[in-house]
């Protein structure tokens, strides 16, 4: 399994970013996907997931109307579009293969800080 994040970075509150995350060596589109996060001192948090085969997504309260988790099959690439960000959305984002909330299996990850 090999899981690479791609394109955190500085935003200020308010903004955008859009994360990739690029999969190889399982085949992707039969396994459910999730985004988790570690902010500074804190474990991981679940963010949100979508489902493999009919592509249905669940969200955690914060994430809920701020982000979304998309996925290409096609490419096996998992995304997060995340709008409107706050400064309490500074952490490391990882993707994972989603298990009964066991993400053992995530990337190295991509930081994302939220500053004024």
């Amino acid at each position: 399994v090999q899981l690479v994040e791609s394109g955190g970075g500085l935003v200020q509150p308010g903004g955008s970013l859009r994360l990739s995350c690029a999969a190889s060596g399982f085949t992707f589109r039969l396994y459910a996907m999730a985004w988790v996060r570690q902010a500074p001192g804190k474990g991981l948090e679940w963010v949100c997931d979508i489902n493999g085969y009919d592509g249905i997504t669940t969200y955690s309260e914060f994430a809920k109307g701020r982000f979304t988790i998309s996925r290409d099959n096609t490419n096996n690439i998992l995304y997060l579009q995340m709008n409107n960000l706050k400064l309490e959305d500074t952490a490391v984002y990882f993707c994972a293969i989603s298990r009964d909330n066991d993400w053992r299996d995530r990337g190295q990850g991509t930081q994302v800080t939220v500053s004024t």
